[in-house]
């Protein structure tokens, strides 16, 4: 699969969709066709409709939300496809929130989005697309890299964010309830949505200090110690100091923090496998030690990383 990378091209237009009636719609389903109530179809995952349709939207403020069409009508088999994206995102604790929008009961919504086919999926974050829209039914494992790198992109990029079980139509809680939040992540992820990185930093050491094997606390506070690490730097400045002095292991280690950061990940490792060519003792064990850093924070399984970890190994050997 090609990575998507996130970008933000433009907010979505729904000044049309609460008067737009439903039979100038492209997917107009039957005239009295009653379309489904809003209501969850898993713990991060709900079945969309009119109603709930901007409460949906207003999610990806905190998260990204996956808007799946679909239509058994047009396209069977994209039923199936709905369910599996379901599955594979439910499994991200709420780092994704999945909307199921049946396109022959909510004709209105897909004409607000121009959705030309099914099946089609959006990905958004702050209200806006953050990728191309993605057509056509993938397989189960074509979806678990798709949200693998995602997610990875989600940490290089500092977005913590995540949505909290059965927020939107559940009814599985009291009226007025706040849903349970994740028990190991949340601190971290609240101290890293109100920019405070110390605790968030302090939080996932604590998770790592209970459970030395979770692996995605470990990525967690990899990345919150790039953050911290980068807080207030003027990345100007820094480009100018590294390009001044190449050999600086600490002037070299921040620029590429600053390129994580930014999105430029192989940049990022390549400047330290080329510091660590060029270097010795113990400023080459720092800028090694520094690498690994990276790597466990973009996550291990990533193309990147691997392809990293051999241009280590050929630098080191």
């Amino acid at each position: 699969m090609t990575q998507q990378p996130f970008s933000r091209p433009g907010a979505v237009d729904l000044s049309g969709l609460a008067s737009t009636p439903a039979q100038d719609a492209p997917f107009g389903g039957p005239a009295d066709a009653a379309p489904a109530q809003g209501r969850s179809a898993g713990s991060y995952t709900v079945e969309v409709d009119e109603q709930i349709f901007q409460s949906v939207l207003e999610a990806s403020m905190t998260a990204p939300v996956v808007l799946v069409f679909y239509s058994a009508s047009r396209a069977p088999e994209s039923v199936t496809y709905a369910r599996d994206v379901s599955t594979v995102v439910e499994q991200y604790d709420g780092r994704f929130l999945v909307g199921l929008v049946d396109i022959d009961k909510n004709p209105q919504i897909a004409q607000a989005l121009q959705v030309p086919q099914v099946p089609l999926l959006y990905i958004l974050l702050d209200g806006r697309p953050v990728t191309q829209p993605i057509p056509g039914a993938l397989n189960l494992e074509e979806l678990r890299t798709v949200f693998q790198q995602l997610g990875q992109q989600l940490t290089t990029q500092g977005i913590g964010g995540r949505h909290k079980p059965n927020a939107i139509g559940g009814g599985a809680t009291e009226e007025g309830a706040e849903p349970a939040l994740d028990p190991r992540y949340a601190p971290a992820q609240d101290a890293l949505e109100r920019g405070d990185i110390d605790a968030a930093v302090a939080e996932y050491e604590k998770l790592i200090a209970s459970n030395p094997a979770d692996s995605e606390a470990a990525a967690g506070l990899a990345m919150a110690k790039v953050l911290q690490r980068t807080q207030g730097v003027d990345l100007n400045a820094a480009r100018a100091a590294a390009a001044a002095a190449p050999e600086d292991v600490d002037a070299q280690t921040l620029v590429a923090d600053l390129d994580l950061l930014g999105g430029h990940v192989e940049d990022s490792f390549l400047r330290l496998v080329e510091l660590v060519r060029r270097t010795s003792g113990d400023e080459r064990n720092k800028a090694r030690e520094h690498l690994l850093g990276l790597f466990a924070a973009v996550g291990n399984d990533d193309e990147r990383v691997l392809k990293g970890r051999q241009s280590l190994a050929s630098a080191l050997f």
